[in-house]
């Protein structure tokens, strides 16, 4: 019995003092950042730019911008609390299948490789419920301002910039001051152009970008991957039209400060035809009345009864809170993939004919989806229109995300203690 009693007290000792260990490195607002959360961040960053073939960085600036990079989270994840936006279990599942999926693994064997390369995938999907309720809270801030003109629609059409096809750039942000000091922009400015004497000079870009940028891409190298042209900023956008592959721009004055471009490709994509779906669907809409945790219930039901063999039409006309379509059996006709939003596209885009979506959700409630078909028919005026305002909404979207962040960053409270 003394001996049970000996080593429960050791264990409890060892305990606490792992705890002890333990440290606060930072305070932001109402929460803190524990070191133990920054480590483990701080080594899957390095395991992601380690598979990329990038250089690793200094630690001690890998740990600075792996610590801001979570402070800025920190501030998003408490403005998605504060308006209400919370991302459920379900859409977590979901978002982890479809990575999965497209790896060519199920959640099973996903899981089981994350594992083996040393993390815990309890942290990783909490991490992936983080992500995905910071990304939601941003576009719900931008989408609710942006509006868009039929004129700005017409000049956008009128100067042809639907067929500027894409592009492939790395980026670097030295990043201004909101008060717009001139020491401290003179500064930022001398900083650019030394970088960017040193990448003419032959330095590697990534390394440059992964040390030094303020961008919200500096430690994937500053990748943005490929971009339309006629959605980036013009300010870009112009430079980029007159770019060879593999040039780098000067320093370019923004409002967020000085940017480094480079041009890693490019590529045409003058558009003649499209993809149409055709799906069924039903709505369980979330309200004043109806909750989101009742709305899943509901859908949940709804999509048990699917599965049990019962009619999708029927469940549709009987139960579907979308009111132009449920008279019709849930039918939403022929349409572009983005027509109802990004959610809907992320799910349609790889299902097969016959398939049945599980529930997932959106703004305006929960979805199933019955996938029906998949055409190609030439490019409409209507097309031509939609697709004009989305580039204007993708482009102003960015932009008051961007002065969002850089906002919410100078209001909040932040102490870093490392």
């Amino acid at each position: 019995m003394k001996k049970l009693i000996i080593l429960s007290l050791l264990l409890s000792l060892t305990v606490s003092a792992q705890e002890l260990l333990d440290e606060i490195v930072a305070v932001v607002d109402d929460s803190v950042i524990m070191k133990s959360e920054l480590d483990r961040t701080v080594r899957s960053i390095k395991k992601q730019i380690e598979a990329s073939g990038n250089q690793l960085p200094p630690t001690e600036i890998l740990n600075e911008q792996v610590l801001e990079r979570m402070i800025l989270q920190e501030i998003q994840i408490e403005r998605a609390e504060m308006v209400g936006i919370k991302i459920s279990d379900a859409e977590v599942e979901a978002a982890l299948n479809n990575i999965a999926q497209q790896n060519g693994l199920s959640l099973a064997q996903m899981q089981e490789a994350i594992e083996k390369d040393g993390f815990n995938f309890a942290e990783f999907r909490r991490d992936m419920q983080r992500d995905m309720q910071t990304e939601r809270v941003r576009y719900a801030y931008a989408n609710s301002r942006v509006k868009i003109s039929e004129h700005e629609i017409d000049l956008f059409l009128a100067d042809n910039e639907l067929d500027q096809g894409e592009v492939e750039l790395q980026h670097i942000l030295i990043s201004t001051s909101s008060d717009n000091d001139a020491v401290a922009t003179e500064a930022a400015l001398k900083e650019a152009t030394e970088l960017y004497d040193r990448i003419v000079a032959g330095e590697n870009f990534s390394a440059l970008a992964t040390q030094f940028s303020d961008g919200q891409k500096a430690l994937e190298g500053g990748n943005l991957g490929w971009r339309p042209v006629n959605q980036l900023p013009p300010l870009f956008s112009d430079q980029v039209k007159a770019m060879s592959v593999g040039e780098v721009t000067h320093p370019i004055r923004s409002p967020s400060g000085f940017h480094i471009l480079k041009l890693i490709d490019k590529k045409s994509n003058s558009i003649k035809t499209q993809d149409q779906y055709n799906v069924l669907h039903i709505m369980v809409e979330t309200n004043e009345i109806i909750s989101p945790k009742d709305g899943m219930k509901i859908a949940n039901g709804l999509y048990d009864k699917v599965i049990s063999g019962e009619d999708f039409s029927q469940i549709a006309e009987e139960h579907s809170d979308d009111h132009s379509s449920a008279p019709l059996g849930g039918d939403l006709g022929w349409f572009e993939i983005n027509k109802f939003g990004p959610r809907m596209a992320d799910v349609i885009r790889n299902m097969n004919v016959g398939e049945v979506s599980r529930p997932f959700q959106t703004e305006a409630g929960w979805h199933i989806v019955k996938f029906l078909g998949k055409k190609e028919a030439d490019v409409t005026e209507e097309f031509k229109r939609a697709q004009a305002s989305n580039a204007i909404r993708e482009r102003k979207v960015q932009e008051l995300i961007e002065s969002w962040m850089r906002e919410i960053r100078g209001e909040a409270y932040v102490d870093i203690r490392i």
